[in-house]
C-alpha cells in the first residue's frame, strides 16, 4: 500500500515524464560514479586498478546510498527534478535508501531483473521499478 504517495489519477503531474528523467539521471549518475572512481584510484596506491569493476561497484553503492539517504535523490535525479519518496510520501531514510540501493544493485547484476524493472517503470501507474514495488517507493517530480 502507498498511503502518502500522490494519486496518479488525481495528480498525474507528479509522475509525468519521470521514467525518461530517471533514465537521463542514471546516465548522469553513472558518469559521476565513474569520474569519482577514477579520481579515487591514486588514493588506493593504484591497487584499485587491479579490481576496478569491484571498486566501481563499491563507489557506486556508497554514492547511491549516501545521496538517497535524507535527500531522496541522487545528484542526477536532482538535476532532472526527480526524487524518491517512501510509501508514506516522505524522503527516504538511511535504511530505506540502503535497501533501495541493494535492490538496484541486484537488478543491475541480474540483467533479466533489470529488464523487468524497466518494463514495470514503463507500464505501472506510478512508474515504479521492481525495487520500488517491493519497497513501496516511487520516483516523483519534485514540486517547487
Amino acid at each position: 500500500m502507498t498511503y502518502g504517495l500522490p494519486d496518479p489519477q488525481m495528480r498525474a503531474d507528479f509522475y509525468d515524464g519521470v521514467t525518461a528523467k530517471r533514465a537521463i539521471a542514471w546516465v548522469i549518475d553513472t558518469a559521476l560514479i565513474l569520474g569519482t572512481a577514477i579520481v579515487l584510484i591514486p588514493f588506493t596506491a593504484f591497487t584499485a586498478l587491479f579490481f576496478f569493476p569491484v571498486f566501481l561497484f563499491v563507489v557506486g553503492f556508497i554514492y547511491r546510498w549516501s545521496t538517497l539517504s535524507g535527500a531522496g535523490a541522487t545528484w542526477g535525479m536532482r538535476m532532472m527534478g526527480v526524487e524518491l519518496r517512501d510509501r508514506d510520501g516522505h524522503r527516504l531514510d538511511s535504511g530505506t535508501a540502503f535497501w533501495h540501493t541493494v535492490g538496484y544493485t541486484v537488478s543491475i547484476a541480474v540483467f533479466p531483473l533489470q529488464l523487468v524493472s524497466v518494463l514495470m517503470m514503463l507500464l505501472s501507474e506510478r512508474n515504479q521499478g521492481l525495487t520500488d514495488h517491493i519497497l513501496g517507493t516511487a520516483a516523483i517530480n519534485r514540486m517547487l
